[in-house]
C-alpha cells in the first residue's frame, strides 16, 4: 500500500485529525519523539500567547496496539485545548442564540474583513461562504500540528533504514546565518540551546533582536529555513514520470506549508548564474560512487543521488498584523481595517519543524515505493538487499 495521509479539523475546533495509510505493520513509534516534535513546533522566539495555552500531544485512535502498528490506517488527533473557550461558536451542528450567549462576542460575530496576504478573500469567494472565519479556521497553520505528528511517524520508518531529517533556521528578516559547508546529524544537537533555531549562536542572538524590533513596531517577519536529510541511498524517486520525481514532490510539500513562498534545492538559485563546469558535482569512485561537492542538493533527475538532500524554503511574514492593513468589507465593500487576532511576530522555528516533517513524509513515501513491505522487517530487508547490490554505502556521520 502506498504511503499517504489526510488531515481534517479547524484551528479552534475540537482538534486536528490525521489518517495515515501505508505504514508497515510492526513499526514501533517513538512516543517521546512524537511529543518532542510537537513541542518543537510550538517553540521559538516570537510566538504568540496561544503556545502557552496549548501543550500538544497526539492521541492515537486506531492502527496501533501495545506500541506497534498493526497494518491498518493510523488515525490520530492533536486536541485543541483552546476549544473550551469557543464551545458553541465552533460547533459542527447548528446552535441556538441561547447557546451562543455565554461566548465572547468576538468569537460569535461574523468576520467580514479579509486580511491581505491570507486565504480569507479567495476562500470566501471560491466556496461561497458568508463568514471569513469559515476560511481562516482551516487555513490556519494550526493544521500543521497533525502534519508534524505524521512526520514523526515517518521519521520512525526512516530510522529503520538509516535516514535522518533535520531542519534549522538560516534567515530571519534581514539577519542571515553564515554559510554552512558540510553538516552531519550531530551538528543539529545545539538547536536545543537556541532561541530561534539557528545553528550559529551569534546569528541566533541577532535574530532575536530583529524579532524584537518587529514586535515593537507591531509588525511580522518571515525568513528562510533549511532541511537536510542524511543517509538517503541513490534511487529514491524516479526520472520515469513527472509524478514520481522526488524533487517535485519535495517542492510541492514545502509550498503546501502555510506562508511558504519559495523553494531551493541545493544551490539552485546560484547555479542558475554559473556555467555548467562550475555547477555539476564531479564523480569519483572509492569503494562506491562519491562527490566532493553537493551543489545539486542530493537530487538529480528527480532522484536522490546518495548525497545529503538539502532544501531551503522561504517563508513570508505572517499576514495577521497588530497594526492592521487596509482592506474592504465583504458586506458593504467600504474601506476597513483587516481582522486583528492573536498572532505570532514570527513562526520561523515552527516552519523549520514543519518543513522537516513534510520532507520526512516525502522521503518515507519514496522509500516505501522503492522497498515495499507490508511488515517492517520486509521493508528493512529490501533496503538491505538494495544496498548490497549497488556500489554505495552511507558515509560515517
Amino acid at each position: 500500500m502506498a504511503l499517504s495521509f489526510v488531515t481534517s479539523g479547524q484551528s479552534h475546533g475540537p482538534g486536528i485529525v490525521a489518517v495515515v495509510s501505508g505504514l508497515p505493520a510492526g513499526l514501533e513509534p517513538d512516543r517521546e519523539r512524537l511529543r518532542r516534535d510537537l513541542g518543537r513546533r510550538q517553540a521559538g522566539y516570537g510566538r504568540s500567547p496561544r503556545q502557552s495555552i496549548e501543550t500538544d500531544d497526539a492521541e492515537i485512535l486506531g492502527g496501533m496496539r501495545h506500541g506497534r502498528l498493526i497494518g491498518g490506517p493510523v488515525a490520530l488527533i492533536v486536541r485543541n485545548r483552546d476549544h473550551e473557550n469557543w464551545g458553541a461558536a465552533q460547533s459542527a451542528w447548528p446552535v441556538t442564540e441561547e447557546e451562543l450567549a455565554d461566548i465572547a462576542a468576538r468569537r460569535t460575530r461574523t468576520v467580514v474583513v479579509p486580511r491581505p496576504g491570507h486565504a480569507d478573500l479567495a476562500g470566501v469567494l471560491k466556496y461561497d461562504l458568508p463568514d471569513v472565519r469559515d476560511v481562516l479556521e482551516r487555513a490556519s497553520a494550526r493544521e500543521t500540528s497533525a502534519r508534524v505528528a505524521v512526520g514523526a511517524l515517518c521519521k520512525d520508518l526512516l530510522d529503520r533504514i538509516g535516514i535522518s531529517v533535520h531542519g534549522h533556521v538560516v534567515r530571519v528578516g534581514s539577519v542571515a546565518a553564515p554559510a554552512y559547508g558540510d553538516l552531519g546529524p550531530a551538528d543539529f544537537g545545539v538547536l536545543d540551546e537556541r532561541q530561534v533555531g539557528c545553528l550559529d549562536a551569534a546569528a541566533d542572538a541577532a535574530m532575536v533582536e530583529e524579532i524584537e524590533g518587529a514586535k515593537r513596531d507591531r509588525d511580522t517577519l518571515g525568513g528562510i529555513v533549511e532541511v537536510r536529510a542524511f543517509g538517503c541511498p541513490p534511487g529514491l524517486g524516479s526520472y520515469a514520470s513527472e509524478e514520481l520525481r522526488l524533487d517535485a514532490r519535495i517542492a510541492g510539500a514545502a509550498l503546501s506549508i502555510q506562508a511558504m513562498k519559495g523553494v531551493e534545492i541545493g544551490e539552485g538559485w546560484d547555479n542558475a548564474s554559473r556555467r555548467g563546469s562550475a555547477v555539476h558535482d564531479e564523480l569519483r569512485y572509492e569503494g562506491g560512487y562519491r562527490r566532493d561537492t553537493n551543489r545539486a542538493g542530493g537530487l538529480e533527475g528527480g532522484m536522490t543521488n546518495g548525497e545529503p538532500v538539502i532544501v531551503r524554503i522561504a517563508m513570508k511574514p505572517l499576514p495577521t498584523l497588530m497594526k492592521p492593513l487596509r482592506t474592504a468589507s465583504l458586506d458593504t465593500h467600504e474601506p476597513a481595517e483587516a481582522l486583528v487576532e492573536r498572532s505570532d511576530t514570527t513562526a520561523i522555528w515552527a516552519a523549520a519543524v514543519v518543513a522537516e516533517a513534510v520532507i520526512a513524509f516525502e522521503l518515507a513515501r519514496a522509500a516505501k515505493e522503492k522497498f515495499g513491505g507490508d511488515a517492517i522487517e520486509d521493508f528493512v530487508a529490501a533496503h538491505r538487499h538494495y544496498l548490497s547490490r549497488i556500489p554505495w554505502s552511507p558515509e560515517a556521520p
